[in-house]
């Protein structure tokens, strides 16, 4: 495996952090080397730019692009990018994060941005893995065993509230 980043994770803001830290997170129990800035597409429009067209130059095949309010993060980097780009609305604001899904999803023919949910970061992290993965047989096998184990932990919660029944498995959950 190598240490150079695959995945890059930009945000529009140090704000974003919390959400994105989600994403680098998943990334790292996959065992994908990421890298992580802050560049807004209105604040700093010469910067994003720049790292869109270098990406794929630096070893980078997928960018996770977070973004709040107008959310224009993803939509600029995947119109100077020649690789996929997912975008992460972030709730912020009046809206919530509704603003930015619509930014981010309402892309124009010829500029696609994977959307993934309002806050969604961890989604995009697996998607990103899921990407690289359809051409490294190592990684796709690193996203199978995630995913069975997911399925273990589903299995073992639904035998745990058979033996608990509801209200003893609410119980153990902090009486939810």
């Amino acid at each position: 495996m190598t240490n150079r980043p695959l995945v890059g994770i930009v945000m529009g803001s140090d704000s974003d952090l919390p959400v994105m830290k989600n994403a680098a997170a998943v990334l790292d129990e996959l065992g994908i080397p990421w890298e992580i800035v802050i560049s807004s597409a209105h604040r700093a429009p010469e910067k994003t730019a720049v790292y869109a067209r270098d990406a794929a130059s630096r070893g980078l095949q997928v960018i996770i692009a977070g973004a709040g309010g107008a959310a224009h993060l993803a939509g600029v980097i995947a119109g100077h990018a020649p690789l996929p780009v997912i975008g992460v609305p972030i709730a912020s604001g009046a809206m919530q994060g509704v603003d930015a899904l619509y930014a981010t999803v309402q892309m124009p023919p010829g500029i696609p941005v994977a959307t993934v949910a309002i806050n969604g970061a961890r989604n995009a992290g697996i998607l990103a893995a899921q990407i690289i993965g359809a051409g490294q047989p190592d990684i796709r096998a690193r996203i199978v065993s995630f995913k069975e184990q997911m399925a273990r932990q589903v299995d073992n919660k639904s035998q745990k509230l058979q033996e608990l029944g509801i209200a003893g498995y609410l119980e153990q959950m902090g009486g939810k």
